[in-house]
């Protein structure tokens, strides 16, 4: 009997040690390790959709290694891009394609979205045969959306009125509140237009990676909102900031939330003027 026991605890201490090492294998990744590391821990799934900090330079670094890392194995469908307009893209220029042909294909704005912060990110996608696509809505569809009321049932009376408020401090308070409605209209009409990008390049096995602002993957009023049921999505905010005291860190508001090194502190509206009335 004592030899059975003696046995009994070894094998019972094995499988609590394994079981513990287990559990440490599917923990995510540390915040330092590779994106592609990262990456991995988010599929399988239709789309990725990241969210940067547009002047985070640490951000624009790490989505070009998400786009090899997914590149690498065959399994990015798409990169579709908030910062070039839905109907351009770069689906019939070859890998050789050369900065110039692959601007003018997604008729980039370098005033709005410095080429020198997401060239690199695109042109890894372009060189590894995956297409690239605009996302965003037109401009010259912007009009119809301001004055488009279906565009207010497409979130609940919470999220509209998040998005509302979203609206107002992003304009630094000094929106008329007459405009607050239809520009947030155009906000709602933006994400649905990168949902429908998202829908439009999925194929099965495979990932679209979306690039945004991290306002526009919000999980309660953005680009998810509009996504369909039945598509596997992880939204992932990248931000350049020190970890949230409370431990929380957006939970909710996010899948994941990936931080960077912190930016200083930039008061965005600082010397912005309410214009001036006649």
């Amino acid at each position: 009997m004592p030899v059975r026991s003696s046995f009994a605890r070894r094998s019972a201490a094995l499988v609590i040690a394994t079981g513990a090492l287990c559990a440490c294998s599917v923990l995510p990744p540390a915040a330092d390790a590779p994106v592609g590391s990262r990456i991995d821990t988010l599929l399988p799934a239709d789309a990725v959709l990241l969210g940067e900090q547009h002047d985070a330079p640490e951000h624009h670094a790490i989505e070009r290694e998400a786009v090899a890392a997914l590149a690498a194995n065959g399994r990015l469908a798409t990169l579709a891009l908030e910062m070039a307009e839905e109907g351009n893209g770069t689906a019939h220029l070859p890998a050789s394609a050369t900065d110039m042909q692959v601007r003018t294909a997604l008729a980039w704005n370098d005033r709005a979205w410095p080429w020198a912060d997401y060239g690199p990110v695109v042109m890894a996608a372009v060189g590894a045969g995956v297409p690239v696509v605009g996302a965003n809505l037109p401009r010259e569809r912007m009009k119809d959306a301001m004055a488009d009321v279906s565009l207010d049932a497409q979130l609940s009376d919470t999220a509209r009125e998040a998005q509302q408020q979203a609206v107002r401090s992003g304009h630094c308070n000094l929106l008329p509140e007459s405009q607050i409605v239809p520009m947030t209209r155009i906000q709602i009409a933006r994400d649905r237009a990168m949902a429908q990008a998202v829908v439009k390049a999925r194929q099965p096995g495979k990932t679209v990676l979306l690039i945004a602002g991290a306002a526009h993957v919000l999980r309660p009023l953005g680009v998810p909102q509009h996504l369909p049921s039945d598509l596997k999505v992880t939204s992932v905010r990248l931000r350049a900031a020190a970890p949230a005291t409370d431990g929380k860190d957006g939970a909710g508001d996010y899948d994941r939330t990936w931080r960077t090194t912190p930016l200083p502190e930039k008061d965005y509206c600082a010397g912005v003027k309410a214009p001036s009335r006649p």
